[in-house]
């Protein structure tokens, strides 16, 4: 697609078009003559989209998107809100947060319950904001919540950076960042679901490039297209992922071309490696421990460090019984499902932390999942 302009991303006609060309060929895909294809969409952006204009409901019976874990907010385990909330209430300390992470519940209290009862938690909309704080408060230790995906690791390792090169020592980050491939590898190794394709996620794509993902098409054979995010964008995915399947094909391509380079950001990557290291396992939410799946501040930046720097529990914290945001993760449950879903849990009062992200798939279905309509009347309504 040649587009430059963003309502040609959201063109009904063109989506039509698409809609009807997917219905035609998911009848050639051998797998869909006996059950629905699983078709599974990492990226909470991606999870997002779907929610909000309605894409589930003009696919095939027999075409199945499985909502992943990528949404970073939503898979921090309980243990780590608990870690950040005895930080954030050390005295002295001002603990800096992007504001999704502020209501995810911990085992006592979330962030923003801390900042209630007077602890000095503010939101920030980049690791170089909380790095100004420090500057502006050099007799107050300033902790940022590193946060995300290798979307938003670069940013944080450039900030440690900066942080050097300017000689600020009152400020430091918990790293809680998070690796896409190891998760998937995961996924794919699970004995739970058994997936046909993956659309792959974009903003990571972005940073990591396209080869990485290519055991997922050469040892597991399964087609991966990473995707955009607009609602056009999905549906050639979704269209491209069916035409390997029913041509037999399994491999990487990229339709979000106009954004993903084959080999990554060259920068971005370099910034990971200086200031960054691969964790031997990390705690994920619903889904256990992962081997590989998170990084940590190396030793020679280990002044910026918050986990060296403050006292943390550590503790490994159980889920409430009636959530059931690991099944939700793992795609093997829809939201809706969920024994408390829209009843104890809602985004005012949220149980689980995928009712506190936007990107979190029960959050985006609570606020979007009442669409439905037929396919022709779903492309004019929703777009």
């Amino acid at each position: 697609m040649n587009m430059r302009y963003v309502d040609e991303f959201r063109d009904p006609k063109k989506a039509s078009i698409l809609v009807e060309d997917i219905h035609r060929l998911v009848q050639h895909v051998p797998q869909a003559r006996n059950r629905p294809l699983q078709l599974m969409e990492f990226c909470g952006g991606h999870t997002h989209t779907i929610f909000k204009y309605g894409i589930e409901q003009m696919l095939p019976e027999s075409v199945e998107l499985v909502h992943g874990p990528g949404c970073p907010v939503c898979v921090l385990p309980m243990g780590r809100v608990d870690d950040c909330v005895a930080i954030a209430e050390c005295p002295g300390v001002i603990f800096t947060t992007f504001g999704d992470a502020m209501r995810v519940p911990g085992s006592r209290k979330s962030l923003l319950q801390a900042k209630a009862t007077g602890a000095d938690v503010r939101m920030v909309y980049s690791p170089l904001d909380a790095l100004a704080i420090a500057r502006d408060n050099p007799d107050r230790e300033v902790v940022f919540f590193g946060l995300g995906f290798e979307t938003t690791m670069p940013a944080t390792a450039l900030t440690i950076l900066a942080a050097e090169r300017q000689r600020v020592a009152n400020f430091s980050v918990f790293c809680n960042h998070i690796t896409t491939l190891p998760t998937i590898k995961a996924i794919l190794d699970s004995s739970d679901m058994e997936l046909d394709g993956f659309l792959g996620p974009g903003h990571v794509s972005m940073v990591i490039g396209t080869h990485p993902y290519h055991f997922i098409a050469g040892h597991y054979h399964k087609p991966v297209v990473i995707a955009g995010f607009e609602p056009l964008d999905i549906l050639q995915s979704l269209w491209m992922l069916l035409k390997q399947l029913a041509e037999r094909r399994c491999v990487v391509e990229n339709q979000y071309a106009r954004i993903v380079p084959e080999a990554g950001n060259i920068q971005a990557l370099d910034a990971i490696q200086q200031v960054f290291e691969i964790r031997e396992y990390f705690e994920w939410r619903g889904l256990g421990s992962i081997d590989h799946s998170g990084v940590r501040i190396r030793d020679c930046f280990a002044g910026y460090d918050a986990e060296r720097r403050f006292a943390v529990p550590n503790l490994s914290i159980a889920d409430p019984k009636a959530c059931q945001c690991g099944e939700v993760l793992k795609g093997v449950i829809k939201p809706w499902e969920c024994k408390v879903f829209g009843r104890a849990c809602t985004p005012e009062t949220p149980l689980g932390s995928l009712m506190v992200s936007s990107e979190g798939a029960c959050a985006a279905y609570f606020n979007y999942g009442k669409i439905s309509a037929e396919i022709p009347a779903a492309t004019e309504e929703v777009f």
